[in-house]
């Protein structure tokens, strides 16, 4: 299967929830309700990452994928170091961009830190090319994350908060519209400026919503431990107006982490 690797790679790193703070392993000020670690975005990045030692493995798919009528999946592993909260932290990805014959290979970079009230902000660079091929050139971007800590919107019995957003802008797949878009006048650019909001429900998982740039996207995000290891799963609907694409489109990741 050749993958479309410009529409399943943001779905795959917008999905993961070890993008959020429980990832890193660190303990958290006992003074701020912290962000939960379900996913929070759909095909956009938040600012929170893994650190401390923290590796993740995750994979992901389109059903289908933008004007074709296949599938696409891709798959990612990826280390966080360093201390967000006293200094910087890094993530650092490779991601299999052709899971059919594991021959094509991008990589991503992540640098945040943590503000101190349950907000950080990080800036990033997405689909640097290891190999030949690829159909999408690089994106950059910056982005602001915060956990909302209004009182209605805490759960104290574990001390996180509840509703989530982030606003960025970027440049790529942020705003420049794939060929296929402006072949069917859909526009040549976007907003080149996106946001997610993710609000937890009934202290099991994260509604979530998002805009990137050039689409709204829309779905659910739950996560879970087996033993001591943290797993993510997400799924939503991606492309739910015209503005890209030919059509809503499933979509879908999941992943885990574990501390070295």
């Amino acid at each position: 299967m050749k993958l479309s690797k410009a529409s399943i790679l943001p779905a795959l790193f917008g999905m993961l929830a070890l993008h959020s703070p429980d990832a890193g392993a660190g303990q958290a000020d006992t003074s701020i309700y912290m962000p939960n670690n379900h996913g929070k975005s759909i095909t956009t990045p938040v600012a929170w990452g893994a650190y401390n030692n923290v590796i993740f493995v995750g994979a992901g798919g389109t059903a289908p994928s933008p004007y074709t009528t296949k599938n696409d999946g891709a798959a990612v592993l990826g280390v966080g170091l360093g201390n967000p909260k006293e200094n910087i932290g890094v993530q650092a990805s490779i991601i299999s961009i052709d899971i059919s014959e594991w021959k094509e290979y991008s990589s991503a970079f992540h640098v945040f830190r943590e503000l101190g009230n349950a907000d950080a902000v990080g800036v990033g660079v997405e689909n640097v090319m290891l190999t030949d091929g690829g159909d999408a050139g690089k994106s950059f971007y910056v982005v602001y994350s915060r956990g909302l800590q209004y009182e209605s919107l805490l759960n104290k019995d574990i001390r996180t908060t509840k509703l989530h957003y982030s606003i960025g802008a970027g440049t790529g797949r942020f705003g420049d519209k794939s060929p296929e878009d402006i072949i069917h006048d859909k526009g040549r650019h976007g907003t080149y400026v996106f946001g997610n909001l993710a609000y937890e429900i009934a202290d099991s998982f994260n509604i979530i919503t998002d805009w990137n740039g050039v689409n709204l996207n829309a779905g659910v995000s739950k996560s879970f431990k087996i033993g001591n290891v943290p797993f993510a799963v997400t799924a939503g609907a991606a492309d739910l107006t015209r503005y890209s694409g030919d059509g809503v489109r499933f979509v879908f990741a999941g992943g885990f982490g574990f501390k070295l």
